[in-house]
C-alpha cells in the first residue's frame, strides 16, 4: 500500500487507497473458503482463522484511523476557510474552496459509515466459517 497516497487532499486517490486496503475484507469467503475448505477438512483451522482475524482487525484499525485523521484535517481545513471567507466576505474563491471541503468532509464521513458495514459483514461471514475453531476475545 502506497503510504504517499493515503494524504486527504485527493478524495479519488483516498478512495482508491482504501479500496486496496479493503481488499482482504471484500474477497473474505475466498480467504475462508481457502483456509478452512470444508468441514472434514481443517488441517490447522484454529492457527488459520487467528491470523486472519488478526490480519483484518489490523486493516481494520487502520483504515478507521486513517479516515478519522483525514475528517479531522478536513474539519480544520474546513474552520480556516469559513474565518478566511468571513474576512474576506467579497472573495469568492473562499467560498467555493469551502464548498469543496465541505463536500470532501461529507464524504470522509460517509466513508466512515462503509467502514462499519464492512467490518460488520467481515465479522458476520469470519464468526459463520471460524466460530468452531476460534474465538476472538
Amino acid at each position: 500500500m502506497p503510504q504517499a497516497v493515503m494524504e486527504c487532499g485527493d478524495f479519488s486517490e483516498f478512495q482508491d487507497a482504501l479500496k486496496h486496503m479493503r481488499k482482504a475484507d471484500d474477497i473474505i469467503v475466498n480467504t475462508l473458503n481457502a483456509v478452512i475448505p470444508t468441514d472434514s477438512f481443517h488441517p490447522n483451522a484454529t492457527k488459520s482463522c487467528s491470523e486472519l482475524y488478526n490480519k483484518l482487525q489490523e486493516g481494520n484499525t487502520k483504515r478507521e484511523l486513517l479516515i478519522k485523521n483525514c475528517i479531522t484535517v478536513t474539519a480544520d481545513k474546513v474552520k480556516k476557510l469559513k474565518e478566511h471567507r468571513e474576512e474576506q466576505s467579497g472573495d469568492i474563491k473562499f467560498s467555493k474552496a469551502l464548498r469543496s471541503e465541505q463536500t470532501k468532509l461529507r464524504m470522509l464521513q460517509v466513508e466512515l459509515t462503509v467502514e462499519d458495514l464492512i467490518k460488520q459483514r467481515t465479522s458476520k461471514v469470519f464468526s459463520e466459517k471460524c466460530r468452531q475453531y476460534f474465538k476472538p476475545e
